[in-house]
């Protein structure tokens, strides 16, 4: 193969760029290195900002001065990806959503308000009857609920059971004496302590020697306890500052705390409207729920104080002729007096006390009275109750307990 001897430029040649032969594999090499790579990209310009003109490098003593666009010129040119992106452009995104994006695009489950979505729901257990007894055979494997009776009993501990925002007072009075006001009070107030997670409190505020103490503890406990009353209470009330001292001057049972009343004749009429006041407003600083067993009748002393203080009204009734004239009395007594909204609110309780004979009509004397009052409620006979002893909840009757469960509900569902 001849020897290729590159071209001497000549004289005719001079100014003309000598053009030189190279192999395939030199010219892919300079093809490489001339080829223009990715330029950056510009920062971005807020949009609300003009975009300067380019400017030519100052000369010496010259301004800098823009860069005219001369036809034919590439100079000013840029690529487009290296263009600043217009104010109209859309906003950068990824065309596949990542896992992150798609977690915190989903909407976060409520943990407090749909458990259900992560546990399944158990059903109550059956507690006697036939569904009782199939759940206890089979271990649980055979869970038929509640049925309707339980789930009433639910529904009124549910009631009694509510929580509440503030100190709420229940006065239980009535015109006649011994048709149920006290054991209506203690019956009641042993419910409440019952479903209630805070103890309620009951103040025996009868000014003829009440025997709220005794009916609730017992007369031989109540003699054997130191017999503080409402006016010990009284004499102290400045130096009582905290529970612990205020249960110095409270009587137990269970967890109902009681005020025992004045057992002294002399001075059992002597609490006044703004005696009871100031004792309400010390019981308001510790309990939630306060009973107060008033006396008979509405006229006396501290019954002013009473019903300013109280929050709705439980009038305690019989099934004789008398006592529900009385109960009626009582009501439109209230209301020409200034209490429509508590004659209006009130608890009517029928108490057979007396265990009347059938020629007494029930319930014509319940239509009697319940047009009248916001709920009527009656309390069958029972000896644990007509005896005018202790009343415990363990002895009365199934349907007694359960007239005093509607009793409590009622008392709290007009706590508002």
């Amino acid at each position: 193969m001849p020897a290729v001897t590159p071209n001497t430029p000549s004289q005719d040649d001079a100014g003309v760029p000598v053009t030189r032969r190279m192999s395939w594999a030199e010219a892919a090499a300079a093809a490489d290195a001339t080829k223009p790579s990715r330029a950056p990209a510009p920062a971005r310009v807020p949009s609300s900002a003009p975009a300067a003109p380019p400017t030519a490098p100052p000369e010496s003593g010259r301004p800098a001065a823009p860069i005219a666009s001369v036809p034919g010129d590439r100079t000013g040119d840029v690529a487009p990806e290296a263009a600043a992106p217009s104010s109209d452009a859309p906003a950068f995104r990824r065309s596949r959503p990542t896992v992150a994006d798609a977690i915190a695009e989903s909407p976060m489950p409520d943990f407090i308000s749909s458990p259900g979505l992560f546990v399944k729901e158990q059903k109550p257990r059956p507690v006697g009857g036939f569904r009782g007894a199939l759940y206890n055979l089979t271990g649980g494997a055979w869970n038929l609920g509640p049925g309707a009776k339980q789930r009433q009993e639910d529904e009124l501990g549910r009631r009694i059971s509510r929580q509440l925002q503030g100190s709420y007072n229940t006065a239980i009075l009535s015109l006649k004496g011994g048709i149920g006001k006290t054991s209506t009070t203690v019956g009641v107030g042993l419910t409440l302590a019952e479903y209630r997670g805070d103890a309620p409190c009951a103040i025996d505020a009868n000014p003829d020697s009440g025997d709220l103490v005794e009916r609730a503890l017992g007369e031989g406990i109540y003699q054997q306890s130191s017999p503080r009353t409402i006016t010990d209470l009284l004499e102290n009330i400045e130096s009582i500052d905290s529970l612990t001292a205020l249960a110095r001057y409270m009587h137990h049972a269970g967890r109902l705390h009681l005020i025992a009343g004045e057992q002294d004749p002399e001075v059992s009429d002597s609490l006044t409207a703004g005696e009871y006041l100031r004792i309400r407003k010390l019981i308001s600083s510790y309990y939630s729920v306060a009973l107060t067993d008033c006396g008979t009748g509405v006229t006396h002393n501290a019954m002013s104080g009473i019903l300013q203080s109280a929050d709705n009204l439980v009038i305690a009734a019989g099934y004789a002729v008398s006592g529900a004239k009385r109960a009626r009395s009582t009501l439109h007594w209230l209301a020409s007096h200034g209490y429509e909204d508590l004659a209006r609110n009130a608890i009517v309780v029928i108490t057979d006390k007396d265990e009347v004979s059938s020629r007494v009509d029930k319930d014509a004397i319940e239509e009697h009275l319940s047009g009248i009052c916001r709920e009527l409620i009656a309390v069958p006979h029972d000896r644990g109750v007509a005896d005018g002893d202790l009343v415990t909840l363990d002895v009365l009757k199934p349907e007694t307990r359960r007239a005093y469960k509607e009793i409590a509900a009622a008392i709290v569902d007009g706590y508002r």
